[in-house]
């Protein structure tokens, strides 16, 4: 056997016994629509605990019984924590929903008027106070530009300019 049939395998278990700490946060701006389209994707279980300590409320956002308080608490600590400022005038997240894949709750926000996106400041602490190696991951596109950036936990800002 060689060593490039063992190599899914050790990186499985690095995964496994390293777990990591990501999230991804995708923004797209609308030109039609004239709004910002934000999807967070963050781990579950992650999100649970985030909730829990903020809140000091336990939750299961699976569970479907607790559907309309995941939808609030959802809400209320993305908002809270992440904060977007457009062309210099700070935005409202306004929250459309969230859906489970697999492992990952995706979180869904927009923002309306925006006609033009020259420039957006990120203030963000999603899951910090979980790992301290939380690292959350930027995807911004607008006009057909894409550009990405990592916030590496203790690091809670960036800039994106077009």
């Amino acid at each position: 056997m060689s060593w490039i049939s063992f190599k899914p395998l050790i990186t499985w278990m690095i995964a496994l016994f390293h777990p990591f700490f990501i999230s991804v946060i995708d923004i797209q701006h609308n030109n039609k629509e004239a709004t910002l389209e934000i999807s967070v994707r963050t781990f579950t279980d992650d999100l649970e605990k985030m909730i829990n300590k903020e809140y000091h409320t336990k939750i299961d956002i699976s569970d479907p019984k607790q559907k309309a308080k995941a939808n609030v608490l959802i809400q209320q600590y993305i908002q809270k924590k992440l904060v977007l400022t457009a062309n210099g005038t700070k935005s409202s997240l306004d929250f459309v929903g969230f859906e489970i894949q697999s492992e990952s709750t995706w979180s869904y926000f927009e923002v309306k008027n925006i006609q033009q996106l020259k420039q957006l400041n990120v203030f963000c602490e999603l899951l910090f106070g979980i790992d301290p190696q939380q690292i959350n991951i930027f995807h911004v596109n607008s006009n057909g530009v894409r550009k990405s950036y990592e916030l590496a936990s203790p690091k809670n800002n960036t800039q994106f300019i077009f």
